[in-house]
This record gives C-alpha cells, structure tokens and sequence, in this order.
C-alpha cells in the first residue's frame, strides 16, 4: 500500500549546485538539509519543503525544456510569486484551470518546469 509521497527528485546539469542554490534557497526561500555521507559524492542537494523532501540531483544530456514533469509548490499567495517571477525577469503562464485551484507554471533557470498552486 502506498502511504504518501517521500521526496521528489529534479535535476541540474553537473556542476551547477551554487546557481541552482541562489534560486532554490535564495530566491524561493526553501531550506537546504544535509544528505547522507554516502550520497554526497553524486553532487547535488536536498531541499526541506514543508513536511516533504526535494532531491536536486545532477544529471548531463537531458532536455529539461521539453518535458511535461514538474513540481507543483502549494502556495499561499499567487500574486507574492508572480510579482517575484516578474520582477526577476522569469517568464511565467496561466495554467489550465482546475475546480478548488489558482495557478500558474515556469521553468526554472535549468529547464525544470515549476507549478505554483494555490487552494481557493
């Protein structure tokens, strides 16, 4: 039986963990938590997102820009971040609208496609 989620995991290109901190942990506030001694040699970090993990991970030759994959952040305020967004010149669009549900999607500076959402 499946309980819940554990951790998602996102990649980087090697060698990019200082810039893809100053726009996880700078920019976006999230926190990062220490990964294990074993892990450590594969580049990378691990982020705290409310009672949930995101594992940056490095990863070579994959066409971020193309996929459809993406981690959608609960938010409380929408406009905060879309004003954010606009501000650090980072394009963001309308999402498809679903019932309960305010939201909208970006790519981060490597690709990653980002949902913001927020309950109505």
């Amino acid at each position: 039986m499946i309980t819940g989620i554990h951790h998602v995991q996102l990649t980087i290109p090697t060698g990019a963990e200082r810039e893809a901190k100053a726009f996880y942990c700078d920019f976006l506030g999230l926190h990062e938590i220490e990964k294990p001694d074993s892990l450590k040699r594969r580049g990378g970090f691990w982020l705290q997102v409310g009672d949930r993990s995101v594992h940056v991970g490095t990863e070579d030759g994959v066409e971020r820009q193309k996929s459809k994959a993406h981690i959608a952040y609960a938010v409380t305020d929408l406009g905060h971040w879309k004003a954010a967004l606009t501000e650090n010149e980072i394009v963001y669009s309308e999402g498809i609208p679903i019932p309960g549900f305010d939201r909208f999607e970006f790519r981060d500076p490597f690709g990653n496609r980002v949902e913001m959402i927020q309950a109505l």
